[in-house]
Order: structure tokens, then C-alpha cells, then sequence
């Protein structure tokens, strides 16, 4: 069976790196993609937006449309756009693909009320080296006692406008469930003037933004003598948008529910 997909928010750069991904991926078909009302990319066949000739599909504003013509919606927009969306997956029954960062407490509830009725994966990146590099962190972090100081660095392009990055926070997570903590009780994600000393058990954020940088991130555990250094560098958005192709083909079938990449790859 070939798995109808569609891309919401698909003029952007991640939007259009998705529409190809689908295109050249088998076993799955573009079904459309949407834009914001207004947006200028409105009423332009996707094919000629991505420099492929016309393949028939009319870039248009009109989400629940799209949701009720694929059987999987992939969206990396912004985070009341993305709740909207949830909802509408939940009431037609469809995939959805939720990579969208920055996100709070209150969108994160809403796509698990959505993920009662239907199928939702939702994870703070799309990359399979970025979600073996979060096993690794829990595992390190639970090895290390707290004379390790953790930090986690970030870096991305000058577009970005969350700060810090969702991965950035999903490798906090990642390690404050290593030493069975909550990460709110432990983060310290700015540091300006005299703050003082650093705070035992602390997980600091540091987050740097400049040119055309996809996104770096680094797990620092700090000790006295010795510092561990985890990494992941990418290098193309390619790598995120073949994750979420993946994970939308994996959820097609499975029962309602929220899921993360690290279900996908089977972690």
C-alpha cells in the first residue's frame, strides 16, 4: 500500500526538504501541502516551488483538507499552529508528525488529549543519530554521579527563533532522567551577571546562533581532571526529514497514541 502523505507549512525550507524527501522516498505518495493564509507561496504547484515541473498539487490554506486527503501529515510549523492540527488528526483519524519545537507544558497536553484518538509522533528531533545520541546521554548521565556538571551546548543557524533548541532541551530531559530527576528543578538555561557559583546537581543551557548552521549539539559531563563530550553535528536538514518520513510510515496501522522516535527505531 502506498502511504499518502502531506507536508503542512510546506514553503519554508524544512517544509520543502519534506516535500522531496516524499518524492524520492518508495512505498509513499505526496498528497499536497499547506501554507499560511496569505502566504505567498499560495496557489503554486508544488513540483515548479521545488524545481521539479508541475505535478499537479496546489500549495493551499486549507489544513483539514489536507488531513482528510492523507493518510499521514507531517508538520514542523509553529506550536499553535501545530495544536490546531492535533486536533484535526484526532477528529479524521490521520497520522501526525509533529516536529515543531518549542513547544510548552500546555501544547505538549494538547497533542496527548489529540493522541487518545489517534496516531501522533512527537519527538524534539527527527534524526536517528540525534535519538541514539539521547540514549547514550541518559546512560551516562545515570553512571555519573553529580561532581559531574552537565552542560548541554547549542548551536543553529540566525533564522531559528526558540531558544534553547527542542533537542537541546530533549538531551536535558535525557540526562535528568539518567539521575531520576525532573529537568524544570534542575535547569539553569541563562546565566548573565554575578549569579554566584555554580549549583551542584545544576543542568546548564548554552545556546549559540549564527550563519547557516543546521544544528550542533554537545553533552558536556564536566568533572575535576577529566570532561566527557557527547556530539551530534548536522550538516543537512535531509537527515530530519527522512526521520519524519519514517516515523510517518511506521504509525500508519499502530493504535492511538503519543509516540516519540525512539518508538520508531525500536530503542
Amino acid at each position: 500500500m502506498t502511504i499518502k502523505i502531506g507536508i503542512v507549512g510546506c514553503a519554508g525550507r524544512m517544509g520543502q526538504m519534506l516535500m522531496k524527501e516524499v518524492l524520492d522516498t518508495n512505498g509513499v505518495s505526496l498528497s499536497g501541502g499547506t501554507e499560511r493564509t496569505g502566504g505567498p507561496a499560495l496557489g503554486r504547484d508544488i513540483g515548479e516551488l521545488l524545481g521539479r515541473g508541475a505535478l499537479g498539487l496546489t500549495i493551499i490554506d486549507d489544513a483539514r483538507a489536507l488531513f482528510a486527503a492523507s493518510d499521514a501529515v507531517i508538520d514542523f510549523t509553529a506550536r499553535d499552529a501545530t495544536v490546531a492540527h492535533a486536533k484535526i488528526a484526532a477528529e479524521l483519524g490521520k497520522v501526525h508528525v509533529v516536529g515543531t519545537t518549542g513547544l510548552e507544558a500546555e501544547h505538549e497536553a494538547e497533542l496527548k488529549a489529540a493522541a487518545a484518538k489517534t496516531q501522533i509522533v512527537y519527538a524534539p528531533n527527527f534524526s536517528i543519530g540525534v535519538n541514539l545520541l539521547l540514549g547514550l546521554v541518559k546512560q551516562v548521565a545515570g553512571i555519573l554521579d553529580e561532581t559531574y556538571d552537565i552542560e548541554v551546548v547549542e548551536m543553529h543557524h540566525h533564522h531559528k527563533v526558540d531558544s534553547p533548541s527542542g533537542t537541546a532541551l530533549g538531551l536535558g530531559r535525557a540526562a535528568a532522567a539518567g539521575r531520576q530527576v525532573k529537568l524544570e528543578d534542575v535547569w539553569m538555561k541563562q546565566r548573565d551577571g554575578i549569579i554566584g557559583a555554580r549549583k551542584p546537581g545544576e543542568i546548564g543551557f548554552a545556546t549559540l546562533r549564527g550563519g547557516d548552521v543546521v544544528g550542533d549539539h554537545t553533552v558536556m559531563f564536566a568533572a575535576d581532571g577529566e570532561r566527557i563530550e557527547l556530539s551530534h553535528k548536522a550538516s543537512s536538514r535531509a537527515v530530519f526529514a527522512k526521520g519524519a518520513v519514517r516515523a510517518a510510515r511506521w504509525a500508519v496501522g499502530k493504535p492511538a497514541g503519543l509516540y516519540s522516535m525512539a518508538d520508531v527505531l525500536g530503542l
